[in-house]
């Protein structure tokens, strides 16, 4: 079986091109946080979607992991709301 190193981002070793592979890898990492919040407060779909304010159908698509339904606005407002502080660090691509 021959593998490949990967380039750190999946998205990227999946065939997208720089710059969606690049806006996927952010959002899967702010929903990532998003659910990993939502478990560690031991909420239910519905309880998260009350808390943030949104319908549950909304939490049940970011559980999901439905990435083309969340743009990076909108769940870094989620972040917010749970109280999340945001830091953003770069560096060079890998060449």
């Amino acid at each position: 079986m021959k593998m490949d190193k990967s380039s750190g981002n999946i998205f990227a070793d999946l065939g997208f091109d720089a710059a969606e592979a690049a806006n996927l890898q952010v959002r899967a990492r702010l929903m990532s946080r998003l659910i990993d919040f939502i478990e560690e407060k031991g909420f239910t779909q519905q309880e998260a979607a009350t808390f943030f304010g949104v319908k549950q159908p909304r939490i049940s698509n970011l559980t999901r992991g439905k990435i083309n339904e969340f743009s990076i606005d909108a769940l870094v407002n989620l972040l917010a709301t749970a109280g999340l502080h945001l830091s953003i660090d770069f560096e060079p691509a890998a060449s």
